[in-house]
């Protein structure tokens, strides 16, 4: 038995180390299976430590860490169904070229299968969004290059034996690091290059940006429709405006005149992944338009005629082009300013994002949840520049939004280790996305040595319900008499006394105007982290949504 005690402390510290030489930061859950697992990571100095009963949560704080690292966050925990509950953060990872680890302690193989307590078919489990690499032994392999594990999600399955537990703690080990920036950035270690494509310039061009996009050389002062999480273009163009693409001719009131002219592009360049506006893909989708496609990963939206990672520009855009998407992006942004104006729709989640947006400030760093909250977020004008945006867009769920914006702001933090104050982290997402991940709160006891955010707001446009299924086809008129049921899902939860039950400030909004002072006040007595209720109503979704395509 004591030999197994020994092995089993050895294969986890071997686990360890060979993962605190790609990682800064581990979040661990407790369990007895995964004992020796955290009694190795609890004895390094360099690696910090993160502490969460539940393992969904956990896996996505640390997404949300690796989201602003670009290197691989891990996260540790029992066997069982334990590892089961990181599957959605590892499906976000994989299709958001996200950097995690799944370090799972497993009963010995030759107990699987027998029905053993807290035995599951752990190896594999994620199938083809982490291969799994099986551990029992000292120098069995460990691969964390950045196929493995600096570009999306991998899995280490530690098989351990009994007795768990060391006679005494294990003497501190490593030197403790500063973290200093960001790892593997985009277009690194880990991205494909497909390539260059040749694109004249000449000829109308418009640019479709969405998440993992970048700024393209020859690219720069192309007309450019950016999704919140894309980089800031020069030319920006309201997404509003697709509709004015797909059309061969508009009329367009521009500086005091009107003229008609073809609005509809010659040439569309896609960067990155967009997934947010019906009409920006239908765009994409339109088959008298070339579609080139520029990607750093293997993965493509849509299918366009031409792929590549860089372009070869010749020519320069005609000056009547840049006047058409000009005017075309105006009339988007008025419609949603007038929109905004209008009283008879009250005070909707639109009107949360455009609060938000007035409020944000150049060092910000700004997360989106999916849903509604991004969509909107983007027809009051993100991206801006000097602000940090994030939204889970691989598999746009609305799976631990909460617990990503924690690691997002301990992450963004960290970056910041001298200043008196941290940059400030604003996360704005609706009352069901909040709801699914409450349990990203529960951060523990202050006693605990760990990490905690120190700056963070999180913004929750309350309407009761699934708003966004208003204004989609569920929402029309015929089908109302299951809508509340099926969709709508009204809760009625007391965001107060949450907030209260997890220890976190508490604010109120009833009015744009409302949300606005909390945010502005917010900035000069904030709370390490404080919940700003903006309770709207959905009940003018759909007039609002119809009102917006006119």
């Amino acid at each position: 038995m004591a030999d197994s005690a020994v092995e089993a402390i050895a294969v986890a510290n071997y686990v360890a180390e060979e993962v605190a030489g790609h990682v800064t930061d581990v979040v661990l859950c407790p369990g007895s299976r995964n004992s020796p697992l955290a009694y190795a990571f609890l004895a390094r100095r360099d690696v910090t430590v993160h502490s969460r009963i539940d393992e969904r949560a956990a896996s996505f704080l640390a997404l949300g860490l690796a989201r602003v690292q670009r290197r691989p966050v891990a996260v540790v925990m029992t066997s069982g169904t334990a590892v089961a509950n990181c599957y959605p953060a590892v499906i976000e990872a994989h299709m958001s070229h996200t950097p995690l680890l799944v370090v799972s302690a497993d009963r010995p193989e030759r107990l699987v299968g027998t029905g053993a307590s807290q035995t599951i078919w752990q190896q594999g489990i994620f199938g083809r969004y982490a291969a799994t690499q099986q551990v029992a032994a000292v120098g069995d392999p460990i691969e964390l290059d950045a196929d493995a594990g600096g570009s999306s999600a991998a899995h280490i399955n530690v098989a351990l034996d009994t007795p768990l537990v060391p006679e005494a703690l294990a003497e501190p080990v490593g030197t403790p690091r500063r973290v200093v920036g960001p790892g593997r950035l985009q277009g690194g270690a880990g991205f494909v290059d497909h390539g260059a494509v040749d694109v004249d310039l000449t000829l109308n061009t418009l640019v479709i940006a969405g998440d993992e996009a970048w700024e393209v050389p020859g690219l720069e002062h192309i007309p450019t429709i950016a999704e919140p999480t894309a980089p800031t273009p020069f030319h920006q163009v309201h997404p509003l405006a697709a509709r004015f693409f797909t059309q061969d001719e508009v009329a367009v009131s521009h500086d005091g005149g009107d003229f008609a002219a073809s609005t509809k592009p010659d040439q569309v360049i896609v960067v990155g992944h967009p997934t947010l506006h019906r009409d920006v893909l239908a765009l994409m989708a339109d088959n008298t338009i070339e579609v080139i496609g520029l990607s750093r990963t293997e993965a493509f939206t849509g299918n366009p005629a031409r792929r590549g990672s860089r372009v070869n520009v010749t020519g320069q855009p005609t000056d009547q082009w840049l006047k058409i998407c000009e005017a075309a992006g105006d009339v988007g942004a008025q419609t949603v300013r007038d929109a905004l104006e209008d009283k008879q729709y009250g005070f909707t989640g639109l009107h949360a994002a455009a609060a938000v947006g007035d409020t944000l400030a150049v060092g910000d760093t700004l997360v989106l949840g999916s849903s509604n909250p991004v969509r909107d977020a983007s027809l009051v004008g993100l991206p801006f520049d000097g602000v940090s945006t994030y939204a889970a867009r691989g598999a746009a769920g609305i799976d631990g939004t909460v617990s990503q914006a924690v690691g997002i702001a301990l992450a963004t933090q960290a970056l910041h280790p001298d200043e008196l104050r941290a940059p400030r982290t604003v996360a704005l997402v609706g009352d069901v996305t909040f709801l699914h991940d409450i349990g990203g709160l529960l951060i523990g006891s202050h006693d605990l040595p760990q990490p905690r955010p120190s700056n963070l707001t999180i913004v929750v446009a309350n309407d009761n319900g699934g708003g966004i299924f208003e204004a989609l086809e569920p929402g029309a008129e015929p089908l109302r008499e299951n809508f509340e049921m099926a969709f709508g899902t009204p809760h009625d939860v007391d965001i107060a006394a949450l907030a209260d039950a997890y220890g976190v400030a508490y604010r109120r909004a009833e009015t744009t105007q409302e949300l606005v002072e909390c945010l502005v006040d917010g900035v000069d007595k904030h709370e390490p982290v404080t919940v700003i209720e903006a309770v709207t109503t959905r009940a003018t979704r759909r007039d609002l949504a119809e009102q917006l395509k006119k």
